[in-house]
């Protein structure tokens, strides 16, 4: 089977359609799928659902499906680098749903291990419980949390063999794992294809098995904030 696709508008031909629930990898600026996120702004599929920690910035990441009106609700835990997030929410354009970083990445999580719900004391006492379930363990109170198992996984890789083996970066490993797992359908973009058996399998983070389809190509890599001592007085 050929997992490997010319471009990112070939990886993810036949996939997409409105309304959609997408999963996409990356934290901050860092393991970005910017190829995908650029195809499917070109393919202008609307109504997106996109669980993603974050919602990109301006003119780069998720930001470019925001600028287009292509998403219609975020499940995110941080937004406040991007101002056409802000705009659109607060003027009700925008659906947002909330979750604390370790309840987005357990949900996810979840959602790949075929996990419907769990409960967590995270949220308790907050907005983030308003109609959940709630249930005593221990004399501690908990809500409940469902798993999420999205149509599409877009995630951002270092390497890839042909058969879908991942390895991450560094920091860029970060949400692009649960991802990963929780799609039913899951496209991961590479800065590098590997011949098949030159992965140490000890290094792979990611099996193939949860990879249908891979595209390599160029990557643009940023710094999210840029922070300098001021040059002191000669």
């Amino acid at each position: 089977m050929n997992k490997v696709y010319p471009s990112a508008a070939a990886a993810l031909d036949g996939l997409l359609h409105d309304g959609m629930l997408i999963a996409a990898g990356g934290f901050g600026l860092c393991g970005i799928p910017e190829l995908l996120i650029g195809a499917i702004r070109d393919a202008g599929t609307r109504g997106l659902t996109v669980a993603s920690n974050n919602a990109g910035v301006d003119g780069f990441g998720l930001g470019v499906l925001l600028e287009t009106r292509q998403v219609r609700k975020m499940i995110s835990s941080y937004v406040g680098e991007n101002a056409e997030f802000m705009r659109q929410y607060l003027s009700g354009e925008l659906e947002l749903e909330f979750n604390p970083q370790g309840t987005l990445a357990e949900r996810m999580r979840a959602g790949g291990a075929g996990i419907p719900g769990f409960f967590t004391a995270t949220g308790v006492g907050t907005v983030i419980a308003e109609g959940k379930e709630h249930h005593d363990f221990d004399g501690r109170t908990y809500i409940l949390e469902r798993g999420i198992v999205a149509d599409l996984a877009i995630v951002k890789a270092w390497k890839a063999d042909p058969s879908g083996n991942l390895v991450f970066r560094k920091t860029a490993r970060n949400f692009n794992v649960p991802a990963a797992t929780c799609g039913k359908t899951c496209v991961v973009e590479v800065e590098e294809i590997v011949p098949l058996g030159s992965l140490d399998p000890d290094a792979i983070h990611l099996p193939g098995i949860y990879v249908h389809r891979i595209v390599q190509g160029p990557h643009e890599k940023r710094i999210e904030q840029r922070t300098v001592r001021k040059r002191e007085n000669a």
